[in-house]
């Protein structure tokens, strides 16, 4: 009987037992360094031990004594922040410290009340009501203190210093083609702020050191089911700090139907601004973002990236709108440039995203950025031809003065001359219409790499624009009557075409062959110029009878009134013809010179004898200096008086 009696466990040596583990799993748990999983399996642990502790006074016949002095003692802890105006985490990390054990000590009560075994306790009841009640109160607080650390210790942060966002020229655009000069306008651009640049520079949205306050009130909240109200006040607060930064980055948020309606200058900006606030979004925000939603709610599953979705959800559909209606707008050249800019970002950023988003319930987000890419890129390709069409279907009404080079030259050359930037880009998006523009007259070097840049689908596609584009300038100098002055003007856009290929990255893609084919082209007009222009004059200086060694004298008479009024009819126009090149025109002037002056000084020199003041009018150095007037070119006219 004794043996037996020694084994039944006494109501003191249970207490005394339960007390004990109790102690020892308070101690363990206020223990720093702790993994999660095993802070865990404390808290789980000390929630049974309360249970026990209840159960075991219950049995004792102590009553809920001890419950109702230790949920007593809490209750003062949290009421009495109740009326002070001041945050607790202002108060020092030992106030905290205190509150949130005074939080868990209300959340272990109620652990143990629901689990005892006795039913239908009025003082149970009671007690479960009243330690319900703090426990609200005390997440209420809690809630207000997160949303004052978050407010108080977010961190602004200034992208303009992250790149120089350098200047890059742009052709300016007008249906006209008349707005675009040979030294095009510098515009801030955001092509050059490379993604490289950016990187993944990811920064403290929030200061490093209130994180663990932010996650010791996540922890204690969560714990107390009340985590919904977490999220809550967590997403508000992140959601309106990124809505801040979009501010800063001067974004405007336009719907659909808004950016439609925009006019083309205001369009081109916002395209631009648009291309660089997806890196910096993308990049620095989101990556930033999603880093602090981990750091506080990584240890709560799918919540951390449920948070997050909802705090960047806006901006994404945001950016992702005012992409989409740049695509399902009109598809004009003059937006080729920023729709491959927009193309290329979103491309290089894909993975970004799909790594911000990768789990399942931000996949709408994956999904309609991926769907974005395709139709920027179908946009780009539908802007691309309809900038072929432009060129072929350009007309004039009238030719235009002096022969120069046409601005619907400048601008197609200066417009393709940024090709080359996007040329992975655009072999990709033109691949599948290479076929459709193979160039018939382009001949492969013997032994050429068809893999070169002169055989890629963007090479194709430049000879086959600037085909069109001589096939046009053919067309436009039918408009002049005077044959010598459609050579000047062939002669002169020929060349300025040349040029601009030989003196930029398009001679890659043009090669050689094509750079000696059309220098043949337009020194074969510089010859056809002289023909039309200076053998009528030079005739009256060739004598017909080859046997005889002079003219008779009314026949040099006539033969010098001849000339002098052939070539001052030349003077009078020419000196108002334009050839802008510089080495050119000079070129042409030695080129005609040898053959006017060289025949006008035989034709002196064969007839010196019948030399008279009265008969001969120019002398060879007055032809020669003459000479030296031709094209000059027109008074020059200002940009808004041009008519053409």
């Amino acid at each position: 009987m004794d043996g037996c009696q020694s084994t039944i466990p006494t109501y003191e040596g249970d207490l005394h037992v339960v007390a004990a583990a109790h102690h020892i799993v308070k101690a363990l748990g206020a223990t720093k360094n702790l993994s999660d999983d095993l802070r865990k399996i404390l808290i789980d642990l000390d929630a049974h031990l309360s249970m026990m502790t209840l159960n075991t006074d219950t049995k004792g016949g102590r009553g809920f004594v001890d419950v109702e002095e230790r949920l007593k003692q809490a209750e003062r802890k949290i009421l009495s922040w109740e009326p002070d105006p001041r945050m607790i985490w202002d108060s020092g990390p030992r106030e905290a410290s205190e509150y949130l054990e005074a939080v868990d000590e209300i959340q272990t009560l109620l652990d143990g009340l629901r689990g005892l075994s006795v039913h239908e306790n009025r003082k149970q009841k009671e007690l479960l009501h009243r330690a319900m009640s703090v426990l609200q109160t005390a997440m209420s607080r809690l809630e207000e203190e997160l949303i004052r650390i978050l407010v108080q210790h977010g961190q602004q942060f200034d992208p303009k210093h992250m790149s120089s966002r350098s200047i890059q020229r742009d052709v300016v655009y007008d249906e006209s083609f008349v707005s675009v000069e040979d030294e095009p306008a510098e515009e801030t651009s955001s092509r050059n702020c490379s993604s490289d640049e950016i990187g993944e520079y990811i920064v403290d949205l929030v200061h490093a050191g209130v994180i663990p306050d932010i996650k010791s009130i996540a922890k204690v909240m969560f714990t107390s089911n009340y985590g919904p109200e977490f999220c809550e006040a967590f997403i508000g607060v992140r959601r309106e700090a990124l809505d801040q930064y979009f501010a800063i980055l001067e974004t405007e948020k336009l719907c659909i139907e808004d950016v439609l309606k925009l006019e083309w200058t205001s369009m081109s900006s916002k395209m631009n601004k648009w291309t660089w606030s997806m890196k910096i979004i993308v990049r620095v925000y989101l990556a930033s973002e999603k880093r602090l939603c981990d750091q506080v709610l990584g240890d709560f599953g799918s919540v951390s990236s449920f948070c997050f979705l909802e705090i960047s959800k806006a901006t994404t559909l945001c950016l992702l709108n005012f992409g989409e209606a740049v695509a399902m707008g009109p598809r004009q050249p003059e937006k080729l440039l920023r729709l491959l800019d927009m193309y290329e970002t979103l491309a290089d950023l894909l993975r970004d995203i799909d790594t911000l988003f990768s789990e399942e319930a931000g996949s709408f987000v994956r999904l309609q950025f991926h769907e974005l890419l395709k139709r920027l890129g179908d946009s780009s390709t539908a802007a691309f031809e309809a900038f072929r069409v432009a060129i072929s279907s350009n007309g004039s009404l009238y030719p235009f003065p002096g022969g120069g080079v046409h601005p619907l030259n400048k601008y197609v050359m200066n417009y393709i001359g940024m090709f080359p930037e996007y040329c992975n880009t655009l072999n990709l998006l033109l691949k599948d219409q290479h076929a459709d523009v193979a160039d018939q007259d382009f001949e492969p070097e013997k032994g050429l790499d068809l893999s070169l840049s002169t055989s890629c689908p963007m090479a194709c596609h430049l000879r086959s624009i600037t085909s069109s584009l001589e096939s046009n300038l053919h067309r436009k100098s039918q408009l002049y009557k005077n044959e010598a002055l459609q050579h000047i003007f062939l002669m002169n856009n020929i060349h300025y075409l040349v040029q601009k290929v030989k003196g930029s990255e398009l001679r890659l893609f043009f090669g050689d062959e094509w750079i000696r084919k059309h220098n043949g082209k337009f020194q074969q007009h510089a010859k056809n110029y002289e023909r039309a222009t200076w053998s009528s004059v030079i005739s009256f200086l060739k004598d017909d009878n080859p046997g005889s060694s002079s003219f008779s004298k009314s026949t040099f008479k006539e033969r010098c009134k001849g000339f002098s009024i052939a070539f001052e009819e030349v003077y009078k126009t020419q000196t108002s013809w334009c050839i802008p090149d510089p080495q050119l025109r000079e070129d042409l002037r030695i080129s005609t010179s040898l053959q006017v002056v060289l025949a006008y000084r035989t034709f002196l020199g064969r007839n010196s004898a019948h030399i008279e003041d009265k008969c001969v009018k120019h002398t060879v150095e007055h032809v020669e200096k003459l000479l030296l007037d031709l094209f000059k070119g027109p008074p020059r006219l200002s940009r808004n008086s041009r008519r053409w």
